[in-house]
């Protein structure tokens, strides 16, 4: 099935199918016919010689500087060529197709002037699979992300490099194979093709839709470990959460408890104690609070990539033409910087579960690191070593990256969001997170291989996914490939799909 892009209406969900399923993109007709009639307009003021920002004048600490008619048609390209500044290995290839889908669908909306070859192109790049080769940092998130963006803008004139059929290629071999002809740069085109925080967008989107499965996958663990712990589930009680009032808590009490439906623990059967630790008791309202975050930034997300992030905006309605500064990458900054910092705070109680695991005075008599031998063997001791040595790196990088603005431009740009460092460090913490919540799912089997009762139907469900990536611990051998198993097994959703299967879907929010 084709996307249609309207210039509204587009969802994480649409990114993640283009950026990853390679799925079909078209205009809609009334976007081109909103694309055509912005530049009529365009062309009208400059055939009136009125002065806009970055069309007849320079850029930045250079915007009053007025430009000749034959300094117009060569400034764009200048403009890609200077601004083609980043530095870096070269960013995902699903990171930059989501820009590319952003960008389209800011021109969809009919603010930018740009021709309608420019938006046609990218169209037609996404469809053919030539995703231009755009070094990972360079933008500090203000005036857009134009190193990036310009790297990509680069395929506009027939260069730079291009991934094309699993290769890296010129882009004009990957034109010339495909029939696409670069449509070049006028007037407008070059800036309307970068003005934006649309890589910031992209990968946002991508870390959204991850981060959501993977606060399913960490109600899953911490089902795993209760019934492991032998806790008292009166704290997962949906009424309990209900009273608070906080729909994030709701949602992860009823996960857990859906996975545990069936357990002995739920039915009554088991002895528990009257009270237990806050990493056991408190797991719904910490991970709620994640998941009240998560809501928030895909609803911020989701916004933004359905705003019109530019400048300046050509409404041609109103024969106005406005600049402001709605490429400021902020309102995407801060909450992907608080995801980051959300996701981390799970970790942190996900390794305090952990340590509820292996340490045999808190364990409700569970040998010590969960082996059979303790002395003569060392268990999962070091694996808890290894998760905390994860949470600290998140830590780290939890430092948010919105607050810290360096002036550029000669101080033009005297304030910048440094949202790609917002949208890379958050994109490193969730990775790291399927590293430590692996070692919680390992921990977990290896314990309810201990227990005599009854577990869950989730719960039995989730610990057979284990196994089929990390056998029971009897005699110690290297940890190193069960952790890099497991945190595969976490990224590809093996265990949310092995529960889902068995009790039903967990719900996200």
């Amino acid at each position: 099935m084709t996307l249609s892009i309207t210039g509204k209406g587009l969802r994480i969900d649409d990114v993640v199918g283009v950026a990853r399923r390679s799925e079909k993109v078209e205009l809609h007709p009334d976007a081109v016919a909103r694309i055509a009639q912005c530049r009529v307009f365009l062309e009208e003021k400059l055939a009136a010689r009125e002065v806009m920002y970055g069309t007849n004048t320079g850029i930045g600490e250079f915007s009053e500087v007025a430009l000749s008619d034959e300094q117009i048609l060569r400034f764009q390209r200048y403009l890609i060529y200077n601004h083609a500044a980043g530095i870096g290995e070269p960013a995902p290839i699903e990171h930059v197709r989501a820009a590319m889908l952003s960008r389209v669908n800011v021109h969809a909306a009919g603010y930018s002037a740009c021709r309608p070859e420019i938006t046609q192109t990218y169209v037609e790049m996404l469809n053919r699979g030539i995703t231009p080769v755009v070094c990972a940092r360079g933008s500090v998130g203000a005036c857009g992300d134009l190193a990036p963006l310009s790297q990509i803008a680069l395929s506009l004139m027939g260069e730079g490099e291009c991934f094309f059929e699993g290769t890296r290629i010129p882009t004009a071999k990957a034109f010339e194979k495909t029939g696409i002809k670069p449509p070049g740069l006028k007037a407008r085109d070059g800036l309307a093709a970068i003005n934006g925080s649309n890589l910031i967008t992209g990968i946002g989107c991508l870390v959204v839709y991850d981060a959501e499965r993977w606060l399913k996958q960490v109600d899953i663990a911490a089902a795993m470990t209760l019934e492991a712990l032998n806790a008292n589930m009166k704290p997962y009680d949906e009424r309990l959460h209900r009273l608070r009032g906080f729909p994030g808590a709701v949602t992860s009490a009823t996960n857990i408890r859906k996975v545990m439906a069936g357990s002995d623990l739920l039915l009554g059967k088991a002895k528990t104690r009257v009270q237990d630790a806050y990493s056991m008791r408190s797991s719904p309202q910490v991970i709620g609070a994640a998941r009240d975050q998560l809501r928030w930034t895909r609803q911020q997300f989701e916004i933004e990539l359905n705003g019109v992030g530019d400048n300046p905006l050509f409404i041609a309605g109103d024969k106005t033409v406005l600049t402001g500064a709605n490429f400021q990458g902020t309102p995407v900054s801060l909450p992907l910087d608080c995801l980051g910092a959300a996701v981390t705070m799970v970790c942190v109680l996900s390794e305090r579960r952990l340590n509820r695991l292996v340490n045999p005075a808190l364990s409700a008599g569970l040998p010590a690191f969960l082996t059979k031998d303790p002395g003569m063997f060392s268990g999962l001791m070091l694996s808890q070593y290894t998760a905390g040595t994860q949470i600290v790196e998140q830590k780290i990088l939890s430092s948010p990256a919105f607050i810290q603005s360096i002036p550029a431009a000669a101080d033009q740009e005297d304030f910048v969001s440094m949202g790609m460092n917002s949208a890379l460090k958050t994109r490193h913490i969730l990775d790291t997170a399927c590293g430590v919540l692996g070692i919680e799912f390992i921990a977990a089997a290896q314990a309810l291989d201990l227990r005599e009762y009854t577990p869950g139907k989730g719960t039995l469900a989730a610990k057979a996914a284990v196994r089929k990536y990390v056998p029971r611990l009897d005699d110690d051998r290297p940890l190193y490939p069960d952790h890099n198993a497991m945190a595969g097994a976490v990224r590809s959703l093996a265990v949310l799909n092995a529960v889902e299967e068995a009790v039903g879907e967990l719900a996200i929010y």
